[in-house]
């Protein structure tokens, strides 16, 4: 980490600190928080690196916020909806809220996969898991209170689960 950054608005990976997310032998990555720590409010923007043979998250989609993805290096298969897509270094990839556009991205090559995800910031997100049939749903005062678990409501569950709008209310 350097002791002083050039300008607020500026950011080297080299002064962020790294995060690992993941599980298993399937999903696993490094990332690097680096839109926020620029003041960034409506556009969020994360570097990623993905070890063979993994993907960072399960295929997913938002009813919010939209994606994007950029490959830095690297080689992999995108899954967006039913369809699997060859990616590759200097491909774009966008991903409009809405189940279309369920996406994963998978490392399919034999070196690490590095990418920007880039994303609008509502605060406010419900995301479908197709695969495993869940739902999320979570609000924040703003994405860094979120990214630090500090979220007035977050919640998963799988689909079919429901309460009524009243259960639980003094309905006296």
């Amino acid at each position: 980490m350097a002791d002083e950054r050039r300008h607020p608005q500026v950011i080297n990976l080299n002064e962020v600190e790294t995060r690992t997310v993941g599980t298993g032998s399937k999903f696993g990555a490094s990332t690097k928080q680096i839109g926020l720590p620029t003041g960034a409010r409506s556009i969020g923007c994360s570097w990623y690196e993905v070890p063979p043979g993994k993907a960072a998250f399960p295929q997913h989609f938002h009813c919010a916020n939209e994606e994007a993805i950029f490959i830095l290096d690297g080689e992999g298969t995108m899954r967006i909806g039913n369809d699997s897509v060859a990616v590759r270094s200097g491909d774009y990839i966008t991903f409009p809220i809405g189940p279309q556009s369920a996406h994963q991205l998978r490392n399919t090559g034999t070196q690490a996969l590095r990418y920007l995800c880039l994303s609008t910031m509502s605060t406010a997100e419900v995301v479908g898991y197709p695969d495993s049939k869940k739902i999320g749903a979570g609000g924040a005062p703003s994405m860094a209170a979120a990214l630090k678990g500090e979220g007035w409501v977050r919640f998963l569950a799988f689909e079919g689960t429901s309460a009524n709008y009243y259960d639980g209310e003094d309905v006296g």
